[in-house]
């Protein structure tokens, strides 16, 4: 039997931004923190591919449209080693990582029930920690460290 070419080809865009290195199982977290599903530009999802630094990874493509450092700094909770890739005509014209932000707003969800977010229509608000690399969100209004992302369904 001989060896065949079995390489995943995922197609190119012309120009966008393409986000690499996400966790597996946060693609769909992601996709939600930017609200991708009410994109009206082509969106390519890839989960569960192979990578060498993470086992499994997730890669999502976004064609003719760029993000301001703000509103890709709200994925870093999802995935704080993402890369971004800016594509124009083809060709990575600039890669970077994705910085933690200071503060968190509208994105994540309260651990306290009691919380005046999970009881009225407020606004949630986070102030981020880096804690032996590890994020936690310290909440504005009830004080209550989250230990783990929870995102908020839009």
């Amino acid at each position: 039997m001989s060896e065949k070419n079995t390489q995943l080809k995922v197609s190119a865009i012309k120009d966008g931004t393409v986000l690499d290195h996400i966790p597996a199982q946060n693609v769909f977290q992601v996709v939600d923190i930017l609200d991708l599903i009410h994109s009206d530009k082509p969106v390519t999802i890839g989960s569960n591919l192979e990578s060498k630094s993470l086992g499994r990874k997730g890669i999502i493509k976004i064609a003719d449209r760029f993000f301001e450092d703000e509103e890709l700094g709200r994925i870093a909770l999802a995935a704080p080693d993402a890369t971004v890739n800016i594509i124009r005509d083809y060709e990575v014209v600039s890669k970077k990582k994705i910085d933690l932000p200071s503060e968190v707003i509208g994105i994540a969800k309260c651990s306290n029930p009691m919380c005046v977010t999970n009881r009225q229509p407020v606004t949630t608000r986070f102030t981020t920690i880096v804690d032996h690399k590890k994020v936690k969100l310290l909440c504005h209004y009830c004080e209550k460290t989250t230990e783990e992302f929870i995102p908020l369904r839009h």
